[in-house]
């Protein structure tokens, strides 16, 4: 029986070792393949070659990681994954290819597919932009659109030339936002939620204790809204060369516009099939009635060709330099405490990392791209406690994203300089308490808790009952010592008075045009603005050499994404049950992010996107 079972251990650990090193192989044999796809992007562009931007991505700011996610997305589907592109590297692609001779024209198509921050309103206007200076140029730029939301359209109508499919219809319904409430559901369930906050407007808690908007969260919504949504129409009236009004009728009366009435309203200029599209881009890159496909270059290709001086990441570990650099810093995703997640801002990682770029003196200076809703309120703290020792050293200059806003506002406040765009999410100066407890959902299955205690305060932590009035007191102290504490932040960073802060804070949320009337940001403009002020600031002569964090991950944690990776859904083909789901349990997974350990949070109410 002993060599029996020796045998068949034996036999097992053998198949373990196998199948492991039969599946290592097939992951490298797809790395392998994601590597020879860059071999093949890096050659030759063909001269009278339209640049192809396909729209089917991600469009971060941070630099993407490892290529893993499409690798695992391939293996386990046997379809593409959903590629991500930095918005550096689309903006300088774009700008270095309409200075391109080999490059005759832009081509857009496909629909684009957010992730986590990425996509957002303040990185589309950025692109939007590269991609109306591209055509500025004197370069034709084409879109062609044949299913499409909003972003989808707003990113195309910069193009000279809009096609449709004869069937396809624009979106163009407006901006809404309609947050999950969640109180009802706690409550069914047994889950107590109490919270303690400061700011009127200051409605982060709100889908945990109500089951509707407060008044003053819907008129803070409300004003943001508006005031994002007319920036939109406006950049899409004056490149169709239309009014404004135009598109707000069709916005009220029709919502979905059909590609007759499109053409018809200048939003679109023809219809087209695909294979007349194709055969049109044959004609217009000299290969009428040939076989081949049209002369192309496919934008991620192309990113790789960039020259090494305009390639923005310095991979592998770091290497001392003596020439003069400039230090990206991107800060995106939830502000969490310890280290965070990959996808999070992790107050002790970036405290640490900023520490680095501080005592290195061959960086000349730091530019902090934020695009976070806030989080932990301590981590936030560690992060800023950073930067105002870095500034002593160098220039630390902001650029916000599509986000900046609550701890996002709080690791900014004291830039030397801060850029945003207009449609840039930022403020939200406030901060909340958020306690949960399952007294009752433990009663109803059954669950008791027992113990002892040498203080009266000793189990104020707990969740297994609702805190006392006087505990929460307690609590109401540490959010009010904050909020004061950020107020003071703010002032002091910004040149305001406490009282004035005081005014524009509560809690609410403003855009970036808001925001610079009133003295939150300093500049409207993109990160490469900031980064010319920044090398300007340090008094580096010619173009400096930039270092960008988070950097790239290497091929182990490629391995530890394989694992992780395997059951994520393709975005692209979810019903629409499916991605509300896919929604809500977003929503559910951003709980994990409220990790701070006093409970205490300096985050946005509620995430804006374009649909």
């Amino acid at each position: 029986m002993r060599n029996f079972l020796t045998s068949l251990l034996g036999t097992l650990a053998g198949l373990v070792l196998f199948f492991g090193a039969a599946g290592l192989c097939v992951i490298l044999f797809f790395a392998a393949l994601a590597a020879s796809k860059h071999t093949q992007a890096t050659s030759t562009v063909e001269k009278g070659s339209y640049l192809v931007f396909n729209l089917d991505v991600n469009i971060s700011d941070a630099p993407a990681p490892f290529g893993s996610a499409e690798v695992i997305e391939s293996l386990r589907t046997g379809e593409s994954g959903v590629r991500t592109l930095q918005t550096r590297d689309v903006v300088r692609a774009l700008e270095q290819a309409s200075k391109d001779p080999a490059i005759a024209g832009l081509y857009l198509e496909g629909s684009l597919q957010p992730m986590g921050y990425g996509t957002g309103i303040a990185t589309l206007r950025e692109v939007r932009q590269a991609i109306a200076s591209f055509e500025k140029s004197g370069k034709p730029v084409i879109g062609y659109l044949e299913s499409t939301d909003f972003r989808d359209y707003y990113l195309v109508s910069a193009a000279s030339q809009v096609w449709l499919d004869p069937y396809t219809d624009i979106s163009l319904k407006g901006l809404s936002s309609m947050p999950l409430f969640y109180s009802g559901t706690l409550e069914k369930l047994g889950v107590g939620v109490q919270v303690t906050r400061v700011g009127k407007f200051k409605s982060a808690v709100e889908p945990f204790v109500r089951t509707q908007m407060s008044p003053e969260a819907r008129e803070q919504l409300q004003v943001m809204l508006d005031d994002l949504w007319t920036h939109l129409k406006t950049d899409i009236a004056t490149s169709r060369g239309i009014d404004p009004t135009v598109i707000q009728k069709l916005a009220d009366d029709v919502g979905l516009v059909s590609a007759d009435l499109a053409v018809a309203q200048k939003l679109a200029t023809r219809k087209l099939y695909q294979d007349e599209v194709l055969q049109e881009l044959k004609t217009r890159t000299g290969r009428t009635g040939s076989k081949e496909s049209y002369k192309r270059a496919d934008l991620a290709g192309y990113i790789k060709r960039l020259p090494a001086e305009a390639s923005a990441v310095t991979p592998g570990p770091r290497i001392d330099r003596t020439d003069a650099r400039i230090a990206i810093v991107y800060a995106e995703g939830a502000i969490v405490d310890g280290s965070g997640a990959p996808d999070e801002v992790g107050g002790d990682r970036y405290a640490d990392e900023l520490r680095r770029l501080r005592e290195d003196v061959n960086v000349k200076a730091i530019v902090l791209r934020v695009n976070s809703p806030g989080g932990s309120a301590i981590a936030s703290e560690h992060i800023q406690r950073e930067l105002r020792l870095a500034k002593k050293a160098k220039p630390v200059v902001v650029s916000m994203g599509s986000y900046a806003a609550s701890g996002g506002y709080w690791i900014s406040a004291y830039g030397d300089r801060i850029f945003a765009e207009k449609t840039t999410i930022t403020g939200s100066i406030g901060v909340f308490g958020l306690f949960f407890n399952f007294e009752k959902l433990s009663q109803t299955i059954g669950l008791s808790v027992d113990g002892v205690k040498t203080a009266r305060r000793a189990d104020m932590l707990t969740a297994s009952r609702p805190k006392t009035d006087e505990e929460l007191a307690v609590f109401q102290t540490t959010v009010d010592f904050i909020y004061d504490e950020f107020v003071s932040k703010v002032a002091e960073g910004r040149g305001l008075t406490p009282a004035k802060v005081r005014e524009i804070g509560e809690g609410r949320v403003w855009t970036g045009s808001d925001a610079l009337k009133l003295g939150l940001v300093d500049e409207i403009g993109t990160l490469g603005m900031a980064v010319e002020w920044a090398a300007r600031k340090a008094g580096v002569q010619g173009a400096p050499r930039i270092e960008e964090y988070p950097r790239k991950r290497g091929f182990e944690d490629f391995l530890a994404e394989a694992l992780a990776g395997m059951g994520q859904a393709d975005a692209r083909s979810q019903s629409v049950f499916e991605s509300w789901i896919q929604k809500l349990k977003s929503e559910v997974r951003s709980l994990g992010s409220y990790n701070d350990p006093r409970g205490v949070y300096a985050r946005l109410p509620v995430q804006i996107g374009l649909q």
